[in-house]
């Protein structure tokens, strides 16, 4: 067995000591075994920890490229408990990765300011917020980040790549940008970036077009106010843009939901133990009758294709196109001592009509393919999603099978 599978098995344990007792104990009124003063198990348990602190004390004394790192350590082996699972949602956050996503939650981070996205396994920007440094110096939608400070971002996560461009106000980042087949570097101070979670117009044909990027803390506040603004002006219709929204805050969704649903079932949240909530809407939403369209694509997740499933299964919405990402768990987020956090799946969630979207993910009413940039003016799912609202005839790429 390679080296490191064989660390990420054994050094798994090390969590159940360093860390239970720290959050486990912390957070939960029983402790899932009694912990002496110095932190390793009483009785019982304490033969099952012994292969492990032998593992633990054989590493450091014979590996021969001392000395090691306890930290890589201690979080190689939270995650290699996590992984034990095989529930990818479920996983271990550094600091530095608890930190921006807390920060990106609360819509303000420190970085250039840019709307990212992988294309094809490119770092591809989708839009600069209006008035960030990526603006001022110049970036595009479809411009690729090839580097950034001299680290290759191709094939990268996205988080992973949006993590070395964001930096503290005032640093700067070289990034290696390609444009149409040709690269040049560009030199971007970071600033402090309020991140809008919202934003829309009025189109051409008279209706209102929302893109909602995430779910955030102060999404419902945003878009109660944008919807209000949109809404004074008459629009024959709404179109609402979840394409590549990657999810967020359940509160968040529901609350957004009630803005275009009656009083109804939203979702039903299930446990593991067959315990179940109901989230509903209320009669309070500003655009409960308004006619409506959604725009979903594979990045459509969690909950995004929650709201999406909602207005679908309530008749509230047709829905244009393609079939979403299929992730259909609740994730709660736990701070660690250490700066870090624990994402972990705490339940499954079903449509009104009781549809689980996980791994299947929503199929649209009309499929409309698209690869290229969102909101952009040769942007057909965009164009679909006009004609659908003013009534003209749209051809779907495929019909869903009977009884689907």
């Amino acid at each position: 067995m390679p080296r490191k599978a064989l660390l990420g098995a054994n050094v798994a344990l090390f969590v159940l000591i360093a860390f239970f007792g720290g959050y486990w104990l912390g957070q939960s009124p029983l402790a899932p075994f009694r912990l002496g003063p110095s932190g390793v198990p009483l009785g019982e348990d304490a033969e099952l920890f012994e292969p492990f602190w032998e593992v633990w004390n054989l590493t450091h004394a014979r590996y021969f490229d001392q000395p090691l790192d306890d930290v890589a350590l201690i979080e190689g082996a939270m995650e290699g408990m996590l992984a034990t699972l095989g529930d990818d949602n479920t996983r271990y956050l550094t600091p530095r990765s608890q930190a921006a996503e807390q920060a990106s939650m609360e819509g303000e981070f420190q970085g250039i300011g840019a709307e990212v996205t992988d294309m094809d396994g490119a770092i591809t920007i989708v839009s600069p917020f209006e008035g960030s440094p990526a603006e001022a110096a110049g970036l595009r939608p479809g411009d690729i980040l090839r580097a950034a400070g001299g680290v290759e971002l191709t094939g990268m996560d996205v988080g992973e790549a949006a993590a070395l461009v964001r930096g503290p106000a005032g640093t700067a980042v070289t990034l290696l940008v390609e444009r149409d087949g040709e690269t040049f570097t560009v030199d971007i101070v970071r600033d402090v970036i309020k991140i809008p979670s919202v934003r829309g117009r009025i189109n051409e044909d008279g209706q209102a077009y929302i893109r909602l990027n995430r779910f955030a803390t102060p999404t419902p506040e945003e878009l109660d106010a944008l919807l209000r603004e949109l809404l004074a002006e008459s629009p024959t219709g709404v179109i609402l843009d979840l394409r590549m929204n990657p999810g967020g805050l359940l509160s968040s969704v529901i609350d957004v939901a009630d803005q275009f649903l009656p009083e109804g079932i939203v979702m039903t949240e299930r446990f593991g133990d067959g315990r179940e909530t109901i989230y509903r809407s209320t009669n309070e939403g500003a655009a409960e009758t308004v006619p409506l369209v959604v725009l979903v694509d594979e990045g459509s997740a969690s909950a995004s294709e929650l709201l999406a499933g909602a207005l679908r299964d309530r008749g509230r919405a047709t829905v244009v196109g393609e079939t979403t990402f299929g992730k259909g768990t609740v994730q709660s987020v736990h701070q660690l001592s250490n700066g870090g956090g624990l994402r972990i799946t705490i339940a499954r969630w079903l449509t009104p009509d009781g549809f689980w979207v996980h791994e299947q993910g929503l199929e649209p009413d009309v499929i409309i393919p698209y690869e290229g940039i969102i909101d952009a003016e040769d942007d057909p799912q965009l164009q679909a999603a006009v004609d659908v609202l003013a009534g003209r005839p749209v051809i779907s790429a495929s019909s869903p099978a009977p009884g689907e």
